[in-house]
């Protein structure tokens, strides 16, 4: 059956093409397995929450009758605006606009949130961008240029709130210069969210087409109910599709986890347990509460739009396992810089188990990737990373330095998690605090960093390692519980490629070149040169013969960082081997290496092509990566079924003529690759 939504009538109808539902809430109230919601273009000021649940053969789906032309929005219009001084503008709102969740007596907060700032989860928007938020008066009357946004020139742009108790109104300063908010486009977020069930396992929904827009959402860590525009709550097999999603105050769609309300945001509030235990005490919940493969899960995220949300693009901790993340245009995440923490990227997942992140471009993010704790059979493949780093304008003369940034960031994970046909070109490439990794057929042109770091908790004087958990293959469930030993680390057909480190990144780097904590070790130089001193197989091997077991004298072997394993790497423009590289190629002449962003995406402007050696490298198969150590699981499809690594960055097939990069000819190196 298809019901019928259109926003423009006048009256409620009844669902019917003749008659068509005024609103999306009324027709998810009628909807049922096997029902398709049409909904004509418009703009839809609410917080949509289906209520019942598909099935596997009767999906219910939500489609916009035009792509992109359904509109749903968490804010509303604000035309009451009077002259106070100098570009100010004052607005009164009454309390009662805003239900049960104002978002303007409500503090951004939760687990791993900086809370250097006073940050609402409210926001004043100009002609669809968001203003800056001040914690003073004086910050609007007297607006300073922000250091560190990506677009200084609108930080000027500013708001600060207050409230009148006695009126029981909220008060609003905006600083709009030379506009008159009254005859431009001024709205404030008012809703938490825009198309999120209210209750948990409301399964296999379709979302399609849609724009979605502008909510109050709040900070969304691994260990508080995760928060976001649009999400299925602790469901499985949605579809989100074809969507643009933008202006989240924190994320935009949202695949992560449930309440746990004796265990939300536990660190924060409680205190006396470190964030780390609060974690794993979510993840065993999690498991004795229902978590698995067969409840939670399995979701297609493909071919939307996610751009300037204040945290992350996508979010997800246990939710979102058996996951296909594909065709994403992801960009401008994180860019005001008014939220900082350590829960922000493009995509920001936790136990991405079993999810493929495919195909998607990632760029102008603080991060772009960030894969933290149990990225278990997770791979990332024929995706195109850049510019996930500081403004291109930053230097060295700011304060409350917000870090370098880096396309992909996996931390204390013990994989397998398998990287293959990227294209990885931020200042840093990759940051790596964990072990059982394979980077395979990629493009890196961005440092390695934090090799052997990251894995602490930060106690001063005591010990103070991490243990993360493993789980059986291909599944949710417990193995057990890990250190980090870092290692175990696979690089294969690869091609590095240095390039000049720029100002703004040398600039930081000396800065902070003292500054030695568990996250910084300042690596600006390309290539596998930070794994220098790990052991080969056959050294690591060679500390076995002979042992016992119980009996034999104490040793370190358990504890010592793991072999790494290499072979068929192209080092260009003085990009750096390990000292144990093997089967490698160093190019002679020099190479010159930028992109351009296009409208289907990002192309190469290289001479690389000239440079890759001819039929070089062995066809790489799972069996050549072995298995990730400690989980001793392989790297291969989420089906169990083995990989041999034909298929290029574009889609076209390797022969028996092998070269390093994640193009399979060279000739295919200036062509477009992924972009929405």
């Amino acid at each position: 059956m298809i019901l019928y939504v259109d926003g423009s009538r006048r009256s409620h109808g009844d669902g019917s093409q003749q008659h068509p539902y005024r609103t999306i809430s009324e027709a998810a109230r009628a909807a049922l397995p096997g029902d398709e919601v049409v909904v004509a273009p418009g703009v839809y000021r609410e917080c949509v929450s289906p209520e019942r649940a598909g099935t596997p053969q009767q999906r219910i789906v939500y489609r916009s009758a035009v792509p992109g032309a359904a509109v749903i929005t968490g804010a509303e219009p604000v035309k009451s605006w009077k002259p106070l001084e100098n570009g100010v503008w004052t607005a009164r709102i009454a309390n009662a606009l805003f239900g049960d969740y104002n978002p303007y007596t409500t503090l951004v907060s939760g687990d791993w949130f900086i809370a250097g700032f006073i940050a609402h989860t409210g926001e004043v928007y100009l002609n669809g961008k968001s203003l800056y938020e001040t914690d003073t008066l004086e910050g609007v009357l007297h607006p300073q240029r922000s250091k560190v946004s990506w677009d200084p020139e609108f930080s000027v742009y500013t708001w600060y709130t207050e409230q009148d108790e006695a009126g029981d109104e909220t008060v609003l300063y905006a600083n709009f210069h030379e506009l008159d908010p009254n005859a431009e486009n001024v709205e404030i977020n008012v809703r938490r969210r825009c198309f999120f069930p209210e209750q948990e396992h409301v399964d296999y929904i379709t979302f399609s087409g849609f724009t979605v827009r502008q909510a109050a959402t709040q900070w969304a860590p691994p260990t508080a109910f995760q928060d976001g525009m649009v999400g299925p709550h602790w469901s499985k097999g949605w579809v989100i599709e074809d969507c643009e999603i933008s202006h989240s105050k924190c994320s935009g769609i949202s695949l992560g986890k449930y309440l746990q309300p004796e265990n939300d945001n536990k660190w924060l509030k409680w205190k006396r347990k470190d964030g780390t235990q609060t974690e794993r005490d979510c993840i065993c919940q999690a498991q004795w509460e229902g978590w698995s493969k067969e409840t939670i899960g399995s979701h297609a995220v493909r071919r939307c739009h996610i751009h300037d949300c204040g945290q992350t693009g996508i979010v997800g901790h246990l939710g979102g396992v058996f996951s296909v993340i594909e065709d994403n245009h992801i960009h401008h995440i994180n860019n005001k810089h008014n939220l900082a923490g350590a829960e922000i990227g493009g995509i920001k997942m936790h136990a991405a188990i079993d999810v493929v992140f495919r195909r998607n471009h990632i760029h102008h993010c603080t991060r772009g990737l960030w894969l933290d704790w149990q990225a278990q059979g997770t791979r990332v493949t024929q995706n195109v990373f850049h510019d996930n780093c500081l403004p291109n304008d930053y230097n060295a003369n700011l304060e409350n330095a917000v870090g370098v940034g880096e396309d992909l960031f996996v931390e204390v994970s013990h994989g397998p998690t398998l990287v293959d046909n990227n294209l990885l070109l931020s200042d840093h490439a990759i940051k790596c605090c964990s072990q059982g990794l394979a980077f395979v057929h990629n493009l890196i042109a961005g440092s390695i960093t934090a090799v052997g770091k990251g894995v602490n908790n930060g106690s001063v004087t005591l010990p103070s390692p991490r243990f993360t958990p493993y789980h059986r293959v291909h599944r949710t469930e417990v193995a057990g519980f890990m250190t980090i030993l870092h290692g175990d680390m696979r690089f294969y057909n690869n091609i590095f490629v240095q390039r000049p480190v720029r100002p703004g990144i040398k600039a930081f780097e000396d800065l902070y070149s003292t500054y030695e904590d568990q996250w910084t070790d300042h690596n600006t130089t390309v290539g596998t040169k930070p794994y220098n001193g790990y052991m080969t197989e056959e050294e690591f091997d060679a500390m076995f013969e002979g042992y016992c077991g119980m009996g034999s004298p104490a040793t370190d072997r358990y504890y010592l960082p793991l072999p790494v394993w290499t072979g068929g790497n192209l080092f260009v423009n003085g990009a750096v081997p390990c000292d144990k590289e093997k089967d490698f190629t160093v190019a002679e002449k020099p190479v010159a290496l930028s992109w351009e962003e296009t409208e289907g995406g990002c192309r190469l402007v290289t001479n690389l092509a000239e440079v890759i050696p001819a039929a070089s490298c062995a066809l790489i198969r799972t069996e050549t990566l072995g298995m990730a150590f400690e989980p001793e699981e392989r790297f291969e499809n989420p089906d169990g079924s083995p990989i041999v690594f034909t298929e290029d960055i574009c889609g076209k097939m390797r022969d028996t003529r092998v070269i390093p990069g994640p193009f399979a000819d060279p000739a295919d190196i200036g062509e477009v690759l992924p972009g929405v």
